[in-house]
């Protein structure tokens, strides 16, 4: 690999890397327009960032971090 041919090919990857950045940045903003327009309806923002990330989860887990939840609360006299 020649040195010029690796500059190249550095200053590709460096350009690309920061167009997704910049459209990474774009999605966040828009993402968070999104949860300001629900806020504005009346729905917890964080309540639904909560739903979010339990809605990643597969069955299993999802199944498993609700017992310990539940478990948990109980230890402490919660809800």
């Amino acid at each position: 690999m020649t040195e010029a041919f690796a500059a190249d090919q550095l200053r590709s990857f460096i350009t690309r890397i920061e167009r997704l950045e910049e459209e990474k940045a774009a999605l966040a903003a828009d993402i968070r327009e999104v949860y300001a327009e629900a806020k504005g309806t009346g729905f917890d923002a964080k309540v639904m960032r909560q739903v979010i990330r339990l809605r990643k989860l597969d069955g299993p887990t999802l199944q498993e971090q609700e017992a310990l939840l539940d478990l948990y609360k109980s230890a402490l006299g919660v809800g």
